[in-house]
Formats: C-alpha cells, sequence, structure tokens
C-alpha cells in the first residue's frame, strides 16, 4: 500500500506528497476549466500515467531479456468530453520503439505494454489507442 496526502492550496491547485519518498507535485486546473494551466491539471496526471506506465513496464521486460531501451519515449493526447459530465473521453499513445530492437523484441515489448497497470485500470472506462513507431 502507498499513501499519498494532497492538500488544496487555494487558487483551484492542490499539492501531494508520495508517503515512501516525500516527493512532491503540484496540480492546477486547466485554463478551458477556470484554473491557470500553469501545473499539470489532474487529468493531465492520469494521461502521464497511462505514457510512464507503458514505458516502465517495457523497461522492465526489456531489462529481463538484455535490450537496451534507452531512447525510446511516449508521446500522450488527451482529449475530454465536450457535452455532458467532464471527463477524460480518449488517451491516444505514440510509442518510439529504439530503432537497433529486432522484430521478436518489439512484439515482447507491445505485448508488455498492453499489460501495464494503469492501461489495464482505465480498460472499459477510457478509451484508449497505442501508436507504434
Amino acid at each position: 500500500m502507498v499513501s499519498i496526502v494532497c492538500d488544496y492550496l487555494g487558487a483551484l491547485r492542490c499539492q501531494a506528497e508520495h508517503g515512501p519518498s516525500g516527493s512532491r507535485l503540484e496540480t492546477d486546473a486547466p485554463l478551458d476549466n477556470q484554473g491557470k494551466g500553469e501545473r499539470f491539471s489532474p487529468t493531465d496526471l492520469v494521461a502521464t500515467a497511462l505514457a510512464s506506465c507503458v514505458l516502465t513496464v517495457m523497461g522492465i521486460t526489456a531489462e529481463r531479456h538484455g535490450w537496451a531501451l534507452e531512447g525510446c519515449s511516449a508521446r500522450v493526447e488527451k482529449t475530454m468530453t465536450t457535452a455532458g459530465r467532464r471527463k477524460i473521453a480518449k488517451l491516444e499513445l505514440w510509442i518510439q520503439l529504439p530503432a537497433a530492437l529486432e522484430d521478436q523484441a518489439r512484439a515482447v515489448l507491445q505485448r508488455a505494454a498492453q499489460g501495464c497497470p494503469v492501461k489495464e485500470s482505465l480498460e472499459g472506462a477510457v478509451a484508449m489507442e497505442l501508436h507504434w513507431i
């Protein structure tokens, strides 16, 4: 179990502290929802969690196989709903794998990414699409 304490700072900002490490981050409401957009919004963190989870799970798999994954990157685009309750409508992720990876390694890493815990947790609640470059 991990404990995270989140405090409201006022002006639509929050600060979260990661219990085990003491590391902190701040959020801000986005410009299109009464905020200043000067920090990640809470829904930006969901998109970021998907991208970093996919990279982390692939990193674990690559290390297990002795494959170099440095230079791998992911770009995520978050689309919010435009009608009804405000929520994430879609997360689209572009994953750039290192050019030197063999086809078999790419296939194994792609399968690993599909099982990332964040993706599994959001499955069925948020449309997600992964693109491989």
